[in-house]
């Protein structure tokens, strides 16, 4: 794990990045069906939780997790919680222009972050948790989440992921490194691999929906798989 970049170097990179990932469809460019992951763990946690007050949205980005919560349950409270200043304040000039409720943001890494424990109906967490590092990371993490939900409350996510089979999980990544170069050029498909292989550290579906067994969640949900890409969730 020591050549994998650090928390400032992530910080730093998203720094730089705000106005890209301020738009869904092409700040998520990279991310298989990312559309439709942001839509399926939205609503799922809307139908869980359908009296939801309390959303925190981890690792917020420019918010478009948040923005589309709030077109499913509008007037929630929003705690957004990122690493980078600047994501934090473009997510919440564009939150509090669709909610009528408070929204707090606080800069800093959710696994050091003084939240409120069995305060939050909504937990989500978009394209961030592949950043944890080890199994001891991995589980401090879970267990905090669950922690901070009211019991009945839901954690959804929707992130990169690992295949547990080594033939498949190399089948994958040649699919996803197709996918990437029809995008953009072999350059681009390139430049993702070298990055998810410097900042990245995913897990499988499996491997997660099994911690968050461990750590208490009553139920897990798989919502949605495409090679490398998720949305699934579990409720407290």
């Amino acid at each position: 794990m020591t050549q994998k970049s650090t928390i400032e170097e992530i910080r730093v990179r998203f720094d730089n990045d705000v106005e890209r990932f301020s738009n869904l469809d092409t700040g998520q460019i990279s991310t298989i069906d990312a559309t439709v992951s942001l839509e399926l763990i939205t609503e799922a946690a809307k139908r869980i939780v359908p009296a939801a007050a309390q959303l925190l949205d981890v690792g917020c980005g420019a918010g478009n997790y948040t923005l589309m919560m709030l077109k499913k349950l509008p007037g929630l409270n929003c705690t957004l919680v990122d690493l980078s200043r600047p994501m934090l304040d473009k997510a919440q000039e564009r939150v509090l222009q669709q909610t009528n409720g408070k929204v707090n943001i606080l800069q800093g890494d959710i696994r050091e972050a003084k939240l409120p424990g069995n305060h939050f109906d909504i937990i989500l967490a978009g394209a961030v948790l592949h950043h944890l590092r080890d199994d001891k990371d991995w589980e401090a993490t879970f267990s905090k989440l669950y922690s901070l939900l009211k019991p009945g409350g839901c954690l959804m996510i929707s992130d990169l992921v690992i295949q547990e089979t080594a033939a498949i999980s190399e089948y994958t990544w040649e699919r996803y490194g197709d996918y990437l170069e029809g995008v953009n050029g072999k350059h681009y498909r390139e430049k993702v691999m070298e990055y998810i292989d410097k900042e990245d550290s995913p897990r499988s579906v499996t491997y997660q929906m099994e911690l968050m067994k461990k750590v208490g969640f009553r139920a897990t949900e798989i919502l949605h798989k495409n090679m490398c890409f998720a949305a699934f969730g579990g409720i407290k």
